[in-house]
């Protein structure tokens, strides 16, 4: 009797939704109800209220990278479940890199023949070619249509023939820093030209044309994207007959839809209570997958007082790396130490190593306290912040809010739904910014977050250098092209140490994800260890059984 109220509270829920009108460029009209019910079709709870963009080369949200991982293909993807693996995507296989006479570095790609595009809102299905890629990573280069394209400097794309496409780049090199580039993350999806060619990139935001094993349905506005089976897909046609993704910000409601039988899978929070309670219950997973997001703390050094290294330093010493991992269930939290974790990415500072460096900021109150009084700042100032609905943000800054005010610092927390959050701190609207990000390597890392090209808002490149910081241009470029891969890791290490000696970002703890699904559902990897996109990835092996 329990489950039945449950689930007509639900349907009652997704019709009321369903009454939300359809953004520009979304797909249908008519409430996704119809949809949720079918038998084959995997029903997702996100924790996102919205949609931020489909555009693949813009999409920065989870909810978005979600999305996009199901409708899109790169030349080269992560193996489903298991980055950092590499295996081949449209690609017929990952290619060696070779050496021109004047030092330039040639990956020639061979494409897979008889790869399909979906049909458009206004076009039809057509066969990937060449051509395709290579108005996918020039457009993956602009930045005025890429929020990546700091990563293609220096690249020349040139389609040899119809399934050949040659990447020539200035500088070698190495895999580990090339390869991330044409995978199926960030700027490395392919589009389909023809159809963003004739919709526009605005369109193009709400309807994505992708090769994926999915195809763009509609859009509902808060309610829900539809994804329906690509039956052409090069890999075969999917399992499922389709994916419905719900916005569910709530997890009472995420949670009781599950139960209702009316969600298959749901974002779950790390918190040890909840993962214990689902896993209590009969018939339903919890899954805990990398890589593990990393908090970190982003000081804007072109404000007042945060332009003074001493308030920096007596923040960071403020701040109780344990209060924080409280917030979170152990079984999925670790201590970070520098913004590339060392304890799964080379390049990164153990525990061990910060330590014997004195750079671990370890909390002491009383150094805190006496660096204020140093910088004149004894009697504290005011900082407001906008932070995110979601689980991860909100309780970090209002800890953060709440140690803070033993120094005297007012830090006032406005709450935003996620895309909005990611919207504001891009045009630089917090003073102290938290992210928790992943990235592919070091080098990503430090581009994107400490690169003066990356500086939100003036960068040559804007990307998410919040910190405005400068100091370590040289460093990440130099590194960057090092061929020696010891001699690559000490420069990487280098240059955070410098991070860190200036407290430009104060890294507290990494994530990893937190999912929950009926036991029903088989993902169809070989194993879930960790996927980039930041969700349990469903491909044309995933089923319902």
């Amino acid at each position: 009797m329990q489950r039945m109220c449950l689930s007509l509270l639900f349907i009652f829920a997704l019709l009321m939704a369903a009454c939300a009108p359809a953004a520009p460029g979304g797909a249908g009209t008519e409430s996704t109800t119809e949809e949720a019910s079918g038998d084959n079709i995997l029903n997702f709870g996100m924790d996102a209220a919205d949609l931020g963009t489909l555009d693949p080369h813009f999409a920065a949200t989870t909810n978005d990278r979600t999305i996009v991982d199901m409708v899109f293909n790169a030349l080269v993807r992560y193996t489903p479940g298991q980055a950092p693996a590499i295996e081949a995507d449209l690609a017929e296989a990952v290619p060696e890199p070779e050496l021109t006479d004047d030092g330039q570095q040639v990956w020639t790609f061979n494409l897979r023949q008889g790869v399909m595009c979906h049909a458009g809102p206004e076009t039809d299905a057509y066969e990937l070619t060449s051509a395709d890629v290579v108005y996918s990573l020039t457009k993956s280069a602009n930045g005025d249509r890429s929020a990546y394209a700091s990563a293609y400097e220096g690249w020349s794309v040139e389609a040899v023939d119809d399934y050949t496409v040659q990447i020539t780049i200035e500088q070698p090199l190495s895999p580990v820093l090339f390869l991330p580039n044409v995978a199926d993350y960030a700027g490395g999806f392919i589009v389909c030209s023809q159809a963003v060619e004739a919709m526009g990139d605005e369109a193009f935001k709400t309807h994505p044309v992708g090769t994926g094993p999915f195809i763009f349905e509609s859009y509902f506005a808060q309610d829900a994207i539809t994804l329906a089976a690509n039956p052409d897909y090069f890999r075969g046609a999917p399992l499922l007959d389709g994916v419905n993704a719900r916005f569910m910000p709530d997890l009472n409601s995420r949670d009781l839809g599950m139960k209702a039988g009316e969600l298959h899978v749901i974002a779950g929070i790390s918190e040890s209570a909840w993962i214990q309670s689902i896993q209590a219950e009969e018939g339903y997973e919890v899954d805990i997958f990398g890589p593990g997001e990393v908090g970190t703390i982003h000081f804007n050094q072109s404000v007042a007082p945060l332009d003074d290294v001493r308030v920096r330093q007596a923040i960071a010493y403020a701040l109780d790396r344990e209060e924080f991992k409280a917030l979170f269930a152990p079984e999925a939290t670790g201590d970070a130490y520098s913004p590339v974790p060392g304890d799964f990415m080379i390049g990164g500072f153990s525990a061990e190593e910060a330590t014997d460096a004195g750079l671990d900021y370890s909390y002491d109150p009383e150094k805190a306290q006496a660096l204020m009084t140093e910088a004149g700042q004894e009697a504290g100032f005011d900082l407001e912040v906008v932070s995110s609905e979601k689980n991860f943000y909100r309780r970090f800054y209002e800890s953060m809010q709440a140690q803070l005010s033993a120094i005297n610092i007012n830090l006032t927390v406005n709450i935003v739904d996620h895309s909005s959050m990611h919207s504001l701190i891009r045009e630089d609207a917090n003073p102290i910014v938290v992210y928790g990000a992943f990235r592919p390597n070091a080098d990503v890392y430090l581009t994107r977050f400490y690169l003066s090209d990356s500086i939100v808002v003036t960068g040559a490149k804007p990307d998410t250098n919040f910190s405005h910081y400068t100091g370590i241009d040289d460093m990440i470029l130099e590194a960057r092209f090092e061929t020696d891969a010891d001699a690559q890791t000490q420069m990487w290490k280098d240059a955070q140490a410098k991070l860190l000696e200036e407290m430009v970002a104060h890294s507290i703890l990494y994530t990893q994800s937190v999912y929950a699904r009926a036991d029903n559902i088989d993902y169809g990897h070989e194993a879930l260890t960790s996927v980039l996109n930041l969700y349990p990835q469903f491909t044309e092996k995933t089923t319902i059984q």
